[in-house]
């Protein structure tokens, strides 16, 4: 019986790995990928706490600020326009704070970090879908200094602990769902900067042409029929429902399945447009 030669042997082995690199890979193995490429990103955060900065300085900065400057003028005081306005700057503070998202993507994209997993037989929404696991802890900080910081000023959710919950928990689902937006845009973008220009021409204008700050009925016809309509409005009033009244309102179930066509569209194209980024 013939035996292989040397190099036979090694285009042997070599094919091995080139297939089992190409295997499908099971839904659970990518469970596991995604939860350990989210402690990376993790034990990264606790290395660079500066990535803490945002979301712990803006939800204070922001509720103090628009309380004093528009509490008066709005609803007469700032103890009565703390209800209209904490669950928009908990709807603001969120998605925000997903903007850096593809932006950090972008970065490790530069530097060369994700060539070495595109080389690795794991999934491909690994790698992205991991950070964005570890960054509902940023999300999860930012809501709650939010609703914190209102109720140092006076403010009293009618919706009880459970309501507050249930109104943070959906700020996390959008903020998070809408994070793939900026995924996609880190992978198509050819630098940070472009990156950051590109979420603050789309996240800008939808925040602030929205009912976060000011009733609707105070706005021009055309203005009102665009904030009804702009997906930040369904989320800043079904928080208000949920935060103020506890009341799980037809705008909870408009904001979820937004979120979820969000991730259904904007997932794929992520991931395709990661295998040829670089």
């Amino acid at each position: 019986m013939s035996t292989l030669t040397a190099p036979a042997r090694e285009v042997i082995r070599t094919a091995d790995r080139v297939a089992a690199a190409r295997r499908r890979v099971s839904a659970g193995e990518t469970l596991g990928q995604t939860l350990m490429m989210a402690w990376r990103a993790l034990k990264k955060m606790r290395r660079n706490p500066e990535q803490f900065f945002d979301v712990a300085l803006q939800p204070l900065l922001f509720t103090a600020m628009f309380a004093f400057l528009f509490g008066g003028a709005i609803s007469g005081d700032v103890q009565s326009y703390l209800p209209l306005m904490i669950p928009g700057i908990l709807a603001q503070t969120v998605l925000t704070t997903c903007m850096a998202t593809g932006i950090q993507l972008r970065e490790d994209l530069e530097k060369g970090v994700f060539d070495r997993f595109k080389s690795l037989p794991i999934a491909r929404v690994a790698p992205l879908a991991g950070p964005m696991v570890a960054d509902l802890l940023r999300y999860a900080i930012a809501a709650t200094l939010t609703f914190g910081m209102g109720l140092v000023m006076g403010y009293r959710p009618g919706g009880g602990v459970g309501g507050v919950l249930a109104a943070i928990l959906l700020a996390i689902f959008t903020g998070w769902s809408l994070a793939w937006v900026f995924t996609w845009v880190g992978t198509i973008a050819r630098s940070a900067q472009a990156v950051q220009g590109i979420s603050m021409m789309i996240l800008f204008p939808l925040t602030f042409l929205s009912n976060a700050f000011v009733p609707v009925e105070t706005l021009p016809g055309w203005l009102a029929a665009f904030v009804r309509v702009n997906p930040v409005s369904h989320l800043v009033t079904a928080a208000r429902d949920l935060a103020n009244g506890g009341v799980v309102s037809g705008e909870v179930a408009w904001t979820l399945l937004a979120g979820l066509i969000v991730i259904a569209i904007f997932a794929p194209l992520s991931v395709r447009s990661y295998r040829n980024a670089g």
